[in-house]
């Protein structure tokens, strides 16, 4: 009699119905006490009797059905089943023996055995298949209850139980990994004394211990757990394993210790008196079921029964452990804390209430336990829901959960409240199935009561008593005492992967002494901590987190920038009003630094943001008795413009240029004069003589002093001041790089012209020293042309670096400077309002935003309609209609209307300060090229200085070696000046040109200003890249994965079609969705939500009919009854009416119309008094809703029904006054740009893939619709990471496509992470690139921009090393023999040439269009069609296979397979018989569910 749990893997499911098939096919098998099959997990738990069923048996069953069916485990475990006394009533109709065996049929029933008496039967049952309420219903006609064995003494007492048979606990282990873990735990707990038997489930993390608790308790097995290193905890109470009369008989004769004290706690109980309670507050079932769970567990309180109608509480309890008043406070302190309570009249009599020992709920806590399941109740945290759907995802979630009885969950309180069976499942299973989902969920202290003990030992007062502080403090009291003792501490964490991590640390760090609570976050890397510094420090919390295998550092100054304070004080005259000021500042509650400067009139203040704010500190200044204002910040952007710069270089480029055209002239002049001189000499009309002669004698060469010529003077002159004005920006820079030992372009333009001047003065100053009759030739005229080309280049550099930032300058002007705060009475009434800085804007604050003036920060509008302008942050030319409840964006211009908006984000958190800080983020970081050519420039300098050097000496050595080279070479080379100082002239022209042309300047250049300009463009275009590096790295993209949901489709239900089921003269079309309309009007749900939409929108009205008895039923539907819509429906009809006539009227289709047409000018229709309201009663849902309302689904309904849900909508009933009059069918919906953005990024070359956790069939029916032929469906967020992995471990580039919390992770892996703007901060925070619209054409133009940048910084490249590459070996003089030489001027300017025309060439990405929906729409026309089920690949979950198949003879296959392929051969339409193989990509699949496309005739 034994019966056990066996788990056997299936494979080939594919969805709902083969679920279903299984479960009734198995369930109907004898022996068979409960079968669960889950889809998702791939498996069947099968609870069976082992004397009628064998595991082999139940896997052959399923592997007859057409599934693969594996057992998992060899050893079933054996099931522990509850035991139950029923007293078998005299007058029966049935004798004991009949009973037994109607009882035995039972599903759940393992044995019955009858007493001696044959008045009592022993039941051990199952009780996670049934109860004791619904066995007492088991036997018709024969009235059953479930009675307590007589209260003699050892009969409840748990020693007494214990001698006679063995316990089974249940432990929570947390912190195992893997299997040594379990090994080391069943090794070191087995060899105890007194436990016969332990398994620990490493995926249940749980342990089962099989204990005799006379020789060990149950908390030195605890204990052990704990001692090898893991965390237990009692997952519910000990209990007895067996039970028979028996073992009963014997239990009755043994006397135990504890005997005194069951008999002294039975003598309590008949003392027990009962109280009524009024409670107010009381809200719904939750409300009650906290005040039950809470109250029961409080020590000496045996009943609690709640009333929500009455609103009442009545407890029975022993006033000689408890009094009233301490009951009455334990209530008020349930969770929220709200409830008021108060003594129901004349109720403290316990005459009037007697105790009643109902059979259902005896006052004996093991007889509760065993008699039917124990429910609790938790409450747990919640953070980060933003709305009702949230709400709605949890509560849906979290219902389907074995073991849970009713969820309700608070968006306002950001609470869940689960009423959950212990049996089956706890507290930590619960949170972690809520953050699964995305949110941050945390066990709330004081809401969860402890277990109700299933043994009461002498022990379980005093731990009732630990565990309930509420009773002895009052609430307000306690948080009092918290607030004092509480500091909040921030730790940079590090290694943290996914959410499992976080819970991990959080989990753990609860536990410590002193932490009054934790919160993660994931992707920030940050963990904030509110402790109690007498207990713990920041430091010590540090080393708790690096204990658990993660890096962690306290972060010192995080979150100051929130809360620091500049203000400038106006009217202090000594130190004591500084005193003044900053003690009174630091006794204020949040301020936690203040310091005041006299002599500056200054002071700063570092405050609490969450206690605190900045205009209550300057109020606090002002009560004082002084002037206060803020430092004004620059708002101006400057540093972004350039102004500075620009201003410099044109001076630079000013000063060199008024001393260089003379000497420009100068120079053109001799040059001309050498050219004419020497073609004289060629023609040979004259000699060398007379030529030196006529050279001397020419006005410039004519010498004021020995060997100082006039034209040498000159040029001294000019120069100068050239090289001392000019010039000054350049050495400065220089010196500075070579302080820091690095050398950059500076060096090599002051070491150009530096050399050029100090060799052309000093050679002068020789020259004037020897008195020589030649006058020597110098590079005078080098520094001032060097000094003009590069200044120009620096200043065009700067002028186009300012046009790159306009668009940050542009969006940082945005920013409002002041704002209208407005204090609101009742009902909105305006009391008052004033004008404060931008900076002063609270959260909360209530701000009054006029016609024409900008949003200063982020929020929600209260009150007021009016357009408003976002084109200069979304890009969106249309102005957006704003009315209540709409969120409106900071630096947005408000149009026509008065808007009051609460304020939800300020300063630096509003989106304008994020886009901001992203944009200038970006510009800031650099791309990889760019850091290979800073690199680069780094070695570029001393090559070049070295390469000059060795010009310089290889011409010097030339030149004496063989002197004709340079003659021949060497351009107006005349006889009057010596050979050597031509040789060394002539190769430091050479060395000076490779100086001046080398420039790393443009190399430099070539990826910041491309990178500057791309994100500007992007920025205007409405795509927000964050940094170069995702800019460079999304043209190397391969696979673009697409999320579903919010991504390609809406995110939101919409109706995509009502089939109307029956006449229009029975019920008129307007009529019945008026009817259903208003229906729904009062649902939450989503497909409710979406129904009274698609109503008001066909009815075209605001308001729908009255709405009564509005009842919800989750999973199923709704019933209502609804009045007053013919007064919509008439007012409807006049309408109509109305606009007939006025179009009669226009047509004038008869002059002389009948008077009684013309239109009647109705101000408000009333209904005639002919019309009467009537009355519908309707009811909205599934088919099981239907059903279970007695109606009849007809065949037909029910196929269009299958034909919706197949293509993956859901599929709603509609019936008024008993009568099905509707089907509704409602999807999430493609959006309508989705087809061809993915049609577009195919034509690019690149693979796209859908990635959803949504099932598989509405996956393949939104890949069909868009052209997607691969999906992954059913991921969760975990694995969508590992998916992005898996891709990129083929060596495929990947983006990322996302737009909700559960897609960050997979953003943040991704090469590149591209989010949709209206998706959620965590997302964007996550992605690369954000897309401010919520248009997924961008996602195109965000790729084609990083295409059309890469290659602009591609060809700047090129421009910048043709210069280097050509120019530098010319300059050296290797081209001579070709006649190719370059002075140094000539030099400089190609090298200025080369910054500027890097510049210009990257100023035309700003010419960048994006590529038009119009045209690449015009380019796919008759390319884009809609894919057959056939072509699409689905993989379902982690991973790689597609959809199991069932197993096939080898001819089966062939057969299929054959048949198949030349289905697809010939037609887009699917083949009814086709069939899911195991290879899903090595031919276009071949896929599951028969008639899947919506053609299926075949």
């Amino acid at each position: 009699m034994e019966a056990k749990c066996v788990v056997i893997g299936v494979e080939g499911m594919t969805c709902n119905s083969c679920v279903q098939t299984i479960e009734q096919h198995v369930g109907k098998m004898n022996g068979i006490h409960d079968i669960q099959v889950s889809l998702e997990d791939r498996n069947a738990v099968i609870l069976y009797d082992s004397r009628l069923q064998t595991p082999a048996a139940l896997q052959e069953a399923i592997y007859d059905m057409g599934f693969d069916a594996t057992l998992t485990d060899a050893n079933p475990q054996p099931v522990l089943p509850d035991t139950i006394f029923l007293t078998i009533p005299a007058q029966s109709a049935l004798t004991s023996q009949q009973i037994c065996s109607a009882l035995l049929k039972n599903k759940g029933i393992v044995d019955v055995k009858l007493s001696s008496d044959q008045k009592t039967a022993v039941v051990t049952f199952i009780s996670s298949v049934t109860s004791g309420e619904q066995i007492i219903q088991m036997v018709p006609g024969v009235d059953l209850s479930i009675s307590a064995p007589e209260a003699t003494p050892g009969t409840c007492e748990d020693s007494g139980w214990s001698q006679a048979s063995s316990v089974v606990l249940r432990l929570k282990v947390a912190g195992m990994t893997c299997h040594s873990c379990t090994s080391t735990i069943e090794g070191k707990v087995g060899k105890l004394q007194g436990v016969q038997r332990i398994k620990v489930s490493l995926d249940n993390q749980e342990a089962v211990v099989v204990y005799q608790p006379h020789l060990i308790a149950a908390e030195e097995i605890k204990h052990q757990i704990e001692a090898a290193g893991f965390t237990a905890s009692l997952k519910k109470q000990p209990r007895p394993l067996k039970l028979s009369a028996v073992d009963l008989e014997k239990l009755r004769n043994t006397p135990t210790r504890g005997s005194e004290a069951a008999l002294k706690e039975n003598s309590k109980v008949n003392d027990a008196k009962t109280v009524v309670f009024r409670v107010e507050g009381m809200h719904c079932n939750s409300c009650v079921l906290n005040i039950q769970s809470a109250v029961s567990a409080l020590p000496s309180v045996t009943s609690v029964v709640v009333s929500l109608e009455k609103k009442s509480a009545v407890v029975d309890y022993n006033p000689n452990l408890i009094s009233v008043e301490v009951l009455r406070r334990a209530v008020e302190a349930v969770s929220p804390e709200r409830f008021k309570v108060s003594l129901a009249d004349e109720y403290e009599n316990a005459g009037l209430f007697p105790t009643l020992a109902s059979p259902l709920k005896p006052p004996h806590p093991v007889w509760k336990d065993a008699g039917q399941p124990l429910t609790q109740v938790v409450v747990i945290n919640i953070e980060g829901m933003t709305c009702n759907s949230c709400v709605q995802s949890i509560e849906g979630a979290v219902s389907q959960r074995a073991g849970v009885k009713s969820v309700h969950v608070s968006l306002a309180n950001h609470s869940g409240t689960i009423e959950y069976d212990p049996l089956q499942t706890c507290p930590e299973e619960l949170r972690f199935s809520i953050e699964d989902m995305g949110f941050d969920a945390s066990l709330s202290a004081k809401a969860e009561p402890p277990v109700a003990a299933a043994q009461p030992s002498p022990e379980a007062p005093l731990e009732s008593h630990r565990t309930k502080p509420p009773s002895k403090a009052s609430p307000a009291h306690l948080a009092g005492q918290e607030a004092k003792t509480v500091s909040k501490c921030y730790v940079q964490v590090t290694g943290m992967t996914c959410a499992s991590c976080v819970a991990n640390i959080e989990r753990n760090l609860r536990r410590e002494d002193g932490i009054h609570s934790i919160l993660v976050a994931l992707m920030a890397g940050k963990a904030e901590v509110r402790y109690n510094p007498a207990v713990i420090h920041p430091s010590a919390i540090a080393e708790l987190i690096r204990e658990l295998g993660f890096g962690a550092t306290v972060m010192e100054n995080c979150g100051e920038g929130d809360g620091i304070l500049e203000l400038v004080v106006r009217g202090m005259t000594c130190a004591s009003c500084v005193h003044k000021i900053e003690s009174t500042l630091m006794k204020t509650n949040g301020v936690l630094y203040c310091s005041v400067a006299l002599a500056t009139n200054k002071a700063h203040i570092k405050y609490d943001p969450e206690i605190i704010g900045p205009r209550d500190v300057i109020q606090v200044i002002k009560d004082l008795g002084f002037t206060t204002s803020l430092v004004k910040k620059d708002r101006s952007a400057s540093h972004l413009d350039h102004k500075q710069e620009i201003r410099q270089w044109k001076r630079s480029f000013v000063v060199s240029l008024v001393f260089c055209i003379p000497v420009m002239g100068l120079m053109i002049y001799m040059m001309v004069m050498d050219s004419q001189l020497s073609d004289a000499h060629a023609h040979r009309n004259m000699s060398s003589e007379e030529m030196e002669t006529l050279h001397s004698s020419m006005v410039l060469e004519y010498q004021l002093l020995p060997g100082l010529s006039v034209m040498n003077f000159l040029s001294f002159l000019l120069c100068v001041p050239v090289q001392m004005f000019g010039g000054w920006h350049f050495y400065i820079q220089a010196y500075r790089a070579l302080k820091h030992r690095t050398a950059n372009m500076d060096v090599l333009i002051v070491l150009a012209t530096s050399i050029a001047f100090v060799y052309s003065f000093v050679i002068l100053l020789v020259a004037m020293a020897e008195k020589a009759k030649v006058n020597p030739v110098t590079f005078f005229d080098t520094p001032p042309m060097l000094f003009v080309f590069i200044s120009l280049g620096r200043w065009l550099e700067h002028v186009a670096k300012g046009k790159t930032s306009e668009a940050l300058a542009r969006l940082i002007s945005l920013q409002a400077t002041e704002a209208t705060i407005v204090t609101l009475g009742p009902d909105n009434v305006l009391l008052s309002e004033e004008q404060v800085d931008v900076e002063l804007v609270q959260r909360g604050d209530v701000v009054k935003v006029i016609p024409g003036g900008k949003f200063p920060v982020d929020g929600r509008v209260i009150e007021g309609h009016s357009m408003v302008d976002e084109s200069l942050i979304t890009g969106e030319a249309m102005p957006v209609t704003k009315k209540p409840g709409n969120t409106v964006i900071a630096g947005s211009i408000n149009q026509n209307g008065s808007l009051l908006i609460s304020a939800t984000h300020v300063g630096a958190d509003t989106t304008l300060s994020q886009i901001v800080k992203l944009v200038e983020e970006a510009q800031t970081s650099k791309a990889p090229i760019q850091q290979f050519a800073d690199k680069l420039s780094g070695y570029f300098v001393p090559a070049i200085v070295a390469v000059s050097v060795v010009t310089l000496f290889a011409w010097i050595i030339i030149g004496f070696v063989d002197f004709e080279i340079v003659e021949k070479y060497f351009l107006g080379y005349n006889k009057s000046i010596s050979a050597a100082e031509v040789i060394i002239r002539f190769a430091f022209q050479a060395s000076i040109t490779v100086l001046c042309i080398a420039c790393p300047c443009s190399l430099g250049l070539a990826t910041p200003t491309a990178v500057m300009v791309g994100t500007g463009v992007g920025a205007q275009n409405g795509i927000l890249i964050k940094g170069g590096e995702p800019l460079e790295m999304a043209h190397k993209v391969k696979v673009v994965v697409f999320d579903k949901t919010g991504t390609i489709t809406h995110g939101t239900p919409e109706v995509m079609q009502v089939k109307f089921l029956v006449e229009s003269n029975q019920l008129p079309r307007n009529k019945m969705l008026a009817v259903v309309g208003t229906a729904e009007s009062n649902s939450e749900h989503p497909l409710g939500v979406a129904i009274t939409k698609y109503c008001k929108k066909e009815l075209d009205s605001e308001t729908l009919g009255t709405c009564t008895d509005f009842q919800v039923v989750p999973g199923c539907g709704i019933s209502c009854k609804v009045t007053n819509v013919e007064a919509l429906l008439y007012r409807k009809n006049k309408m109509v009416e109305e606009n007939n006539i006025k179009n009669i009227t226009l047509v004038k289709i008869d002059e002389n119309m009948d008077e009684s047409a013309q239109p009647a000018l109705i101000i408000d229709a009333e209904l005639p008094a002919t019309v009467t309201s009537q009355k519908y009663s309707v009811l909205i849902g599934n088919r099981e809703w239907m059903t279970r309302n007695g109606l009849l689904v007809k065949n037909e309904v029910d196929k269009a029904m299958t034909e919706h849900e197949r293509r993956g909508r859901t599929a709603v009933l509609a019936a008024v006054d008993g009568v099905l009059c509707a089907l509704i069918a409602i999807a999430d919906t493609v959006k309508p740009e989705a087809e061809l953005a993915v049609y577009t990024l195919k034509s690019m070359g690149l693979e796209v893939v859908l990635m959803t956790g949504d099932n598989s069939k509405t996956a393949r029916s939104i890949a069909s619709q868009v052209g997607i032929t691969k999906v992954f469906a059913e991921v969760l967020p975990s694995h969508k990471v590992a998916k992005v992995k898996q891709l990129q471990d083929e060596g495929k580039r990947v983006a990322m496509v996302g737009d909700g919390i559960n897609d960050s992770p997979a953003l943040a892996m991704a090469n590149v992470g591209i989010a949709i703007g209206t998706g959620t901060d965590v997302a964007i925070e996550a992605a690369d690139v954000v897309l401010i619209r919520d248009d997924l054409m961008d996602v195109v133009a965000s790729i084609d921009l990083s295409r059309k940048t890469v290659k602009r910084i591609r060809i700047n490249f090129v421009f910048a090393l043709i210069y280097n590459l050509i120019g530098v070996p010319i300059a050296a003089g290797v081209f001579l023999p070709v006649g190719l030489v370059l002075q140094p001027w000539m030099g400089s300017a190609a090298m200025a040439a080369s910054s500027v025309s890097v510049v210009l060439s990257s100023l035309l990405l700003k010419m960048y269009r994006k590529p038009s929906s119009e045209k690449l729409e015009f380019r796919a026309r008759g390319q884009m069609r809609h894919k057959s089920p056939s072509e699409i690949s689905v993989h379902i979950g982690i991973d790689e296979a597609g959809t199991g198949s069932p197993k096939l003879s080898l001819m089966d296959r062939i057969i299929n397979y054959s048949r198949a392929s030349i289905n697809s051969l010939f037609s887009d339409k699917r083949s009814v018989n086709s069939v899911v193989l195991n290879e899903p990509d090595k031919h276009s699949l071949l896929v599951g569910d028969f008639g899947e496309d919506d053609d299926t005739a075949l």
